[in-house]
């Protein structure tokens, strides 16, 4: 039927905030939308076709969540304690919900949200799972189930209908609006049907399932009784038993961990699996083993598998356009996730094409359509290509199958670079459209480009003009000019145009660190995509005063600082600024017409790019020295510019 009814145990687990399950999957096919829900648990969820609303209990927040089709909230239902089990009226007007904390049933109008009836259960201890069948309610309490009948003047609630058999806990119930007058209850290893009345319910057989069952549900027709967990023996599955005498009569394979079953108005079965590395929820036509689709669920929390299927979360729209599941990812979120299709196989549509092609030449595209049921020969594919000249796409003659599913097609590309063909099926009935794509490669002419200045040194600031070369192409005749300079500054496009008559674009770069400028040619129909770097570099501005000194004076034609022996010299020295740059001062000793190397030493930059350095007093007089400050790259703190030495300066020491 439309709606399911989730376990006590599920329900008593999450109000009591027991350990939640976390697993994950992997499968062939992705939920189509999600949306995630704003409930701390779930108990319920039924699906209002005439609305397109779907309806969530959440027994740990005392509450129910109310969406659209898409997932987004329409309306929340507060203070209602431990609710739980969900039923739709058969003219959608009422959504009933059991409110176990509260020991009512209370009924909800779907046209405004709004409470229109709330009935007691004197004797119902806890109320959980709920159905509606033949007008009126059924739920499971205590350790059976009882009957409420709204349509009189007054409410009428029969307790103890489930007779001679004892479930041990509310059981979980399952029945159908086709199958009018038929009930089955299961829960604790026990399973029941009973033929159902105004005058409340008669035991027709009673048998056995699994006590891991999260799930059951009862086939159109009648015929049938499914639960979520296979005891027998024969592997993970959904095992079906006769309503007649509860024998099993056939089973529906899945993945571990079985934990949902829902049918649909037309019998197909929506199986769910608690699977962390495997398919989610499994879809089989009446009485197929092998499932026509499968649903995987994406990781959306920290554990290496995938988000799972709540205990019991599954319920089809009535039209089977979609069947409804609820997730739960490692972080305890919930999401509520449409499956669009699901009644239809999922064909797989491969296309192969050649790696490399030539512009005017005539290539063979291949390719195979396949799906669980055979495709007949003569089914249509439409084909598009794409490619530089048609990005939006340019649809070819359609392609039709063969026998198997096989299809080829010819074609002459008439540009190069990459050429994609997409080959579509529309889908049917009982097939969902499907798409492959395979690409060629098709050659392309290389045109020159070329950029000057590589290697280049220039001083700090300098403007400097980079000029790029377009040889010959086809239609395209802009390039592109990128500027990247050393450090924390972006890469960024400085130019952008269409070439002059000579082939040339020219940009001017302020050179205040090494740069590499990049020329762009993104390419043409016939010519290829080129790009050329050219790597420039600046100096640093530098220069060094010297203070302390008594006089200055020349020795010979060289300028000198003159200072008493007993005197430090004081240099101040500016230099571009750059975070975490050092500068490098060298110092060197004049002895019998040689300069010789004293040492060196590297001294912090302020951030306004000065370093204030006292070199010492030397005590003897008649020493000639010389000083410089120096910018070494890689040295002084970074690479954010070109080795650059400042002048000499030159001191001579006197009594």
């Amino acid at each position: 039927m439309r709606t399911r009814s989730i376990s006590t145990a599920t329900a008593l687990a999450v109000l009591f905030s027991s350990a939640a399950l976390v697993a994950g999957a992997a499968g062939p096919a992705t939920a189509d939308s999600s949306k995630i829900l704003s409930v701390k648990s779930v108990g319920d969820l039924v699906v209002d076709g005439v609305h397109q609303r779907v309806y969530v209990s959440d027994p740990s927040g005392g509450k129910i969540v109310v969406t659209d089709y898409a997932g987004t909230v329409k309306a929340t239902l507060t203070g209602l304690p431990g609710v739980s089990g969900l039923a739709l009226s058969a003219d959608s007007s009422q959504v009933y919900a059991a409110v176990r904390g509260e020991d009512r049933i209370v009924s909800v109008q779907t046209l405004t949200y709004t409470a229109t009836a709330s009935y007691t259960l004197d004797g119902a201890d806890s109320p959980t799972t709920l159905e509606a069948v033949d007008g009126r309610l059924w739920f499971g309490y205590g350790e059976g189930f009882g009957s409420l009948d709204v349509s009189g003047a007054e409410p009428v609630v029969k307790l103890a209908q489930n007779g001679s058999v004892g479930f041990g806990s509310a059981p979980l119930l399952g029945a159908d609006p086709a199958a009018p007058g038929v009930l089955v209850a299961g829960w604790g290893g026990a399973l029941a049907v009973y033929d159902i009345s105004a005058e409340g319910a008669a035991l027709r057989v009673s048998g056995s399932m699994d006590t891991a069952v999260k799930q059951l549900d009862l086939t159109p027709d009648g015929q049938q009784v499914l639960t979520s967990w296979d005891g027998s023996g024969a592997g993970y599955g959904l095992p079906a038993y006769s309503t007649s005498d509860l024998k099993q009569v056939g089973r529906y394979p899945i993945e571990p961990y079985p934990n949902a079953v829902a049918v649909a108005p037309d019998g197909t079965v929506a199986g769910g699996s608690s699977s962390w590395y495997e398919p989610d929820v499994h879809i089989h036509r009446p009485g197929d083993p092998v499932p026509t689709r499968e649903y995987e669920f994406p990781n959306t929390g920290n554990s290496s598998g995938a988000d799972t299927l709540v205990d019991g979360a599954l319920a089809w729209a009535p039209d089977r356009s979609r069947v409804f599941a609820v997730s739960e990812n490692s972080y305890g979120t919930f999401s509520l996730r449409a499956l669009t299709d699901p009644t239809k196989e999922l064909p797989a549509l491969k296309v192969s094409a050649p790696a490399k092609g030539t512009r005017g030449k005539q290539l063979t595209v291949t390719g195979q359509l396949t799906s669980k049921t055979a495709l007949p020969a003569g089914t249509a594919l439409t084909v598009t290509r794409t490619d530089i000249e048609s990005p939006n796409g340019k649809v070819l003659p359609s392609v039709r199958t063969v026998s198997g599913g096989g299809f080829s097609f010819t074609d002459t590309p008439t540009v190069g670079g990459k050429v994609t063909y997409k080959v579509s099926y529309a889908g049917d009935e009982t097939h969902a459209a499907a798409a492959g794509s395979g690409s060629v490669d098709v050659f392309r002419a290389v045109s020159s480009l070329t950029l000057n200045r590589n290697g280049g040194v220039y001083n700090y600031g300098q403007d400097v003009s980079f000029t790029a070369r377009l040889g010959t192409t086809y239609k395209n005749r802009v390039v592109e000019i990128w500027s990247d300079p050393y450090g924390d500054t972006p890469k960024r496009l400085i130019k952008k145009g269409t070439v002059n008559s000579g082939g040339y674009l020219s940009v001017t770069v302020d050179m205040t660190r090494d740069t590499t400028v990049t020329a762009v040619f993104a390419g043409d129909a016939r010519y290829a995509p080129k790009t050329v770097k050219s790597t420039a570099y600046a100096k640093v501005n530098i220069s060094t005063s010297v203070a302390k000194h008594y006089k200055t004076g020349t020795i010979g034609s060289t300028g000198y600082y003159y200072f008493h022996k007993s005197t430090a010299p004081v240099l101040t020295t500016t230099m571009s600024y750059y975070k975490g740059r050092k500068q490098r001062i060298e110092l060197q000793v004049y002895y019998q017409g040689t300069w010789y190397a004293s040492g060196s030493q590297y001294f912090a930059l302020g951030t306004n790019g000065k370093s204030v350095v006292s070199l010492g007093a030397p005590g003897e007089s008649g020493i000639r020295a010389r000083v410089r400050s120096s910018y070494i790259d890689g040295s002084s703190g970074d690479s954010a510019n070109y080795t650059t030495h400042g002048a000499w300066k030159y001191l001579y020491f006197t009594n």
